[in-house]
């Protein structure tokens, strides 16, 4: 009976923790243990087995769950521990990110197998990929298996170093490559964006599995070659939700709306694959992207009717989705009738308001938010900025706990979206002052800051920075480099850096285009516009501004009005204000003015200021004060402060001999008050805009 209490004891202070079936079962065992005389020492060890083989599971589902303290005490009040339980005490340290902790319990096993290195090294791939480390254990490894290779294959290509992972993938036996460090290699290309290597490892394979075939599936769409995706997707053994998912995004991605309903139903249609809440967010996103109103309302249905309506992910993309199609209304009553909500849910909603203008409701849910964070934060500025309340912008800033590169990105967009160019660079400046790195986004806003201030030694160290953080391959990077070059008159590097481009999108073409135009180089300008059609690439409205600007540099009327005409009837394209007025400065450069008014008349909207505009300076070229009468008139109404019309038309007159004319359009403009606004100009004194007008001391 002492040992019985004795073993009660014991159980009490080991497990008093732990769950109270747990606690019985383990009494049990060790009552049992001591009550049971015949065959003490086997009923012993099984009983010993049994709560080994449980406290070695316990510490496995608490690692993987992050409860590191309840793994922990499990572990430390184990009296027995196998090399099992080491291990699954490291790998949970691994996962958490503790790698001293992990190191310290390594080095004090009393032995260890190739899962203990193989848990070691995965946790210094995953610690910020301590590469040298996990290579030095990797190295000192007495006997290695598949996965103590992928391990090591995973950790070179997260870190760039794909050559030592070939190296190593070609070192490795044979029947260890496929499919684990195989389909780790191409991971590894695929997120480098490497589909060629990827393409190569997956074609040497001797054994391929299903992770292998959705990779290279994924890693086609993702790469826009939806042809070669479904080539491959149809000649799949085995398919899984990745790979049918996978295949879905590709097409919607693509903006092949119907292809990828049409997958989405195949996939219900066999129903070997069960849909889950990624394949039905995959969809939500294409519904609300393409603005396919009908069939989103049809998935919502079915996300209820499959019991998803409560998966707060599914919930998100579903209020995403209406708030694209405008529905707020809907939204928000999803929103509210959520019942669980993460900082996503908010953040998606505050979106929502914005995109739909609603700006105070906006800030409104904001300021209701249990908790935020960064994006938060950086989608009410963008909003504010949206609606050119830098003021806000700013203030919301610097009450910002944490600022990354995209809150600051933020902020200077604003000042740029509002001309506000001085001040986006000043902001810039002082972002690489308070050492946050840029973005390829941020280094394109303040080029087109640069460009907006027609200031070539700015765009010039802005290139260098841009070449010393090696993003001169950048797409977007590149055409707002030759767009800055353009328009700060240096056309000949503009055009260098467009032959420097890889693969050119229409922003390219119409950088380059434009460029050539706005710096009277009218015809380059129109045999770029030919070799974009070759190339397969469909012009849109900016690239006809561009084309009709350099038909107004070189006088070429009839291929102008050409153009024009063109627009609608070959390219589907309806022609806008700022074409209206290119054709008008066209028509009325050549002395066309009559035509030019027709033109007016005949425009299916109100005309703008740069319409009557481009009109009086054409009027004032050919001496037609009539029609410069005409123009001033209805630029009044739409600028009642602007001084041009009044000066054009009294120095008009004057010119005309009709001087009391003049005199009397002079006297009108005093009376209202209205003054010419002084000349500006700026310079850039130890990285600080400094601008002055006519007249300051």
């Amino acid at each position: 009976m002492q040992a019985k209490r004795v073993t009660t004891t014991f159980v009490h202070r080991h497990f008093s923790r732990s769950n109270s079936s747990v606690l019985k079962f383990h009494y049990s065992c060790f009552s049992t243990l001591i009550l049971s005389k015949p065959n003490l020492h086997s009923a012993s060890s099984r009983k010993t087995s049994k709560f080994l083989v449980y406290s070695n599971t316990q510490i496995t589902k608490y690692g993987k769950n992050g409860n590191i303290k309840e793994a922990e005490s499990i572990f430390s009040r184990m009296p027995h521990k196998n090399t099992i339980s080491w291990t699954a005490m490291l790998t949970a340290y691994g996962k958490s990110g503790q790698i001293v902790k992990a190191r310290k319990l390594f080095d004090e096993m009393p032995e260890r197998n190739t899962a203990s290195y193989n848990a070691m090294i995965t946790a210094y791939i995953r610690s910020n990929c301590m590469i040298l480390e996990a290579f030095k254990l990797f190295d000192e490894m007495p006997e290695r298996d598949a996965i103590s290779y992928g391990a090591m294959i995973t950790g070179y290509v997260q870190a760039g170093m794909f050559d030592k992972a070939e190296k190593l993938y070609s070192e490795m036996s044979v029947k260890w490559r496929d499919p684990v460090c195989s389909n780790a290699l191409i991971n590894g290309y695929l997120k480098a964006g490497r589909l060629e290597g990827a393409g190569r490892v997956f074609e040497g394979m001797m054994e391929r599995d299903v992770v292998s075939w959705s990779s290279m599936v994924d890693g086609y769409c993702k790469e826009e070659k939806i042809v070669d995706a479904r080539n491959l997707f149809d000649i799949m053994p085995e398919r899984n939700v990745v790979t049918w998912t996978a295949m879905i995004d590709g097409y919607m991605r693509m903006g092949s709306f119907i292809d990828g309903f049409e997958m989405f139903s195949s996939m219900r249609r066999e129903g070997t694959v069960k849909v889950n809440s990624t394949t039905l967010t995959v969809m939500f996103d294409g519904c609300g992207s393409l603005g396919r109103h009908g069939e989103g309302i049809q998935m919502h249905g079915l996300a209820s009717r499959m019991g998803f309506e409560f998966d707060v992910f599914l919930g998100n993309s579903i209020i995403t989705m209406y708030c694209r199609f405008g529905c707020i209304d809907v939204a928000t009553k999803i929103f509210y009738e959520m019942r669980r909500k993460d900082v996503v849910s908010w953040n998606s909603l505050i979106a929502g308001y914005i995109q739909c203008g609603s700006i105070e409701e906006a800030f409104t849910l904001f300021e209701m938010m249990p908790r935020r964070d960064v994006i938060s934060w950086t989608t009410m500025i963008t909003g504010f900025s949206s609606k050119g309340i830098t003021e806000k912008c700013i203030q919301l800033f610097k009450l910002m706990p944490e600022k990354d590169s995209i809150a600051w990105t933020a902020v200077i967009s604003g000042f740029l979206n509002n001309g506000e160019y001085e001040e986006a660079f000043c902001w810039f400046i002082e972002m690489l002052q308070k050492a946050v790195k840029p973005n390829s986004l941020t280094l394109s806003i303040v080029l087109n800051a640069s460009a907006g201030l027609a200031t070539l030694n700015q765009g010039l160290q802005i290139h260098a920075h841009i070449v010393k953080m090696d993003l001169e391959l950048d797409l977007s990077i590149q055409n707002s480099l030759v767009s800055m070059y353009s328009k700060c008159g240096n056309v000949d590097d503009a055009y260098m850096i467009f032959k420097n481009i890889n693969a050119p999108n229409i922003v390219s073409f119409n950088s380059i285009i434009t460029g050539f135009a706005q710096n009277g180089f009218g015809e380059e300008a129109l045999r770029l516009f030919q070799k974009m059609q070759n190339e397969g690439q469909e012009p849109n409205q900016i690239t006809f501004l561009g084309v009709l600007s350099a038909c107004n540099h070189v006088g070429l009327v009839e291929e102008g009005w050409n153009y024009f005409t063109s627009m609608n009837s070959l390219y589907d394209i309806e022609p806008g204000p700022d074409h209206y007025a290119c054709m008008v400065d066209l028509l009325g450069r050549a002395g066309l003015l009559d035509k030019a008014i027709d033109l007016i008349h005949s425009m299916p909207f109100e005309p703008h200021s740069g319409v009557w505009g481009a009109l009086l300076g054409a009027s004032k070229t050919h001496l037609r004060t009539d029609i410069a009468k005409l123009a001033a008139e209805h630029l009044v109404k739409l600028e009642p402060d602007n001084a041009t019309p009044y000066v054009v038309l009294s120095n008009l007159y004057s010119v005309a001999g009709k001087k009391k004319d003049g005199d009397e359009v002079r006297m009108t403009k005093k009376s209202k008050g209205i003054r010419k606004n002084p000349g500006c100009s700026w310079i850039i004194v130890k990285d600080k805009v400094h601008s002055f007008r006519a007249g300051d001391q």
